[in-house]
């Protein structure tokens, strides 16, 4: 029987002045990185509300309020490096403004750096496809709270 596994984050897509907070996720092995919305695994027990609060902190050093739940988009894919188990990502999307803090690089985390990034300049980054999904959600508000497939091709990654 192949293996499964689940993994389910929250993200928060923050936008001010035509600009989206992004955050640069770096394996732990150091050889791939690449933007994605501020986000991360949802921890047994906790709230993805919490968890994209707690994320977004711990990943840009902005304290933030959720705003609106956007959607949720789930994927799946065979993952060759762990013996071709099925593997499925849950993401929660929510639409957070910044409350406090300042603009900051996580340390020793999973990612490396926070910025503010035009939106038009969104397309020329290799980015994580989390990032095209929030930005649709939040353009299209699906009453649904789902979008199709992104396609993941050139410069966008799982």
């Amino acid at each position: 029987m192949t293996a499964q596994q689940l993994r389910v984050a929250a993200y928060g897509l923050c936008l001010q002045d035509e600009c989206v907070l992004l955050a640069r996720y770096v394996s732990a092995d150091c050889t791939m990185r690449h933007w994605t919305l501020p986000g991360g695994r949802v921890e047994h027990g906790e709230d993805p509300y919490d968890a994209v609060v707690r994320e977004v902190a711990e990943e840009t050093g902005y304290q933030v309020r959720v705003e609106q739940l956007l959607g949720v988009d789930s994927r799946t894919r065979r993952v060759e490096w762990d013996g071709g188990a099925v593997f499925q990502a849950m993401g929660i999307f929510y639409r957070v403004c910044i409350t406090g803090g300042r603009l900051r690089n996580e340390v020793g985390g999973s990612t490396d750096l926070a910025a503010w990034i035009q939106v038009p300049d969104v397309r020329e980054l290799e980015r994580a496809v989390i990032v095209d999904v929030g930005l649709q959600l939040h353009h299209t508000q699906p009453p649904t709270g789902h979008v199709p497939p992104i396609p993941v091709e050139g410069a966008l990654r799982h």
